[in-house]
């Protein structure tokens, strides 16, 4: 499974991003897929999660952001509201099949006060 995202930018605080991560490959059995993000100096953490039928969030991102995902295109989105300077960071998506990981190239997100 490859991961290709995209759609991260320069945006001023409080405005909006919306970002796309597309699979190709051996996707049938994907499980959940999800969005983690790494801030410099700091370690990977998880940001928002999408099951076949649940979603799961960060409290940092709750109410902020909404993860979805479209399984006959392939596509993992990650729609970004109210950013804040906080939320500066690559972000990579994710997506799990059975025991494994794969994970994108990451997608800069930089909100500038």
């Amino acid at each position: 499974v490859q991961l290709q995202a995209s759609g991260g930018g320069l945006v001023q605080a409080g405005g909006s991003l919306r970002l796309s991560c597309a699979a190709s490959g051996r996707t049938f059995g994907i499980d959940n897929m999800g969005w983690f993000r790494q801030a410099p100096g700091k370690e990977r953490e998880f940001v928002a999660a999408i099951s076949h039928s649940t979603t799961t969030y960060a409290e940092s991102v709750r109410g902020r952001f909404t993860i979805s995902r479209d399984d006959r295109k392939n596509t993992l989105e990650l729609q970004m509201n109210s950013l804040r300077p906080e939320d500066t960071a690559v972000y990579y998506c994710n997506a799990q099949k059975g025991r494994l990981n794969y994970w994108g190239q990451g997608t800069q997100v930089t909100v500038s006060s």
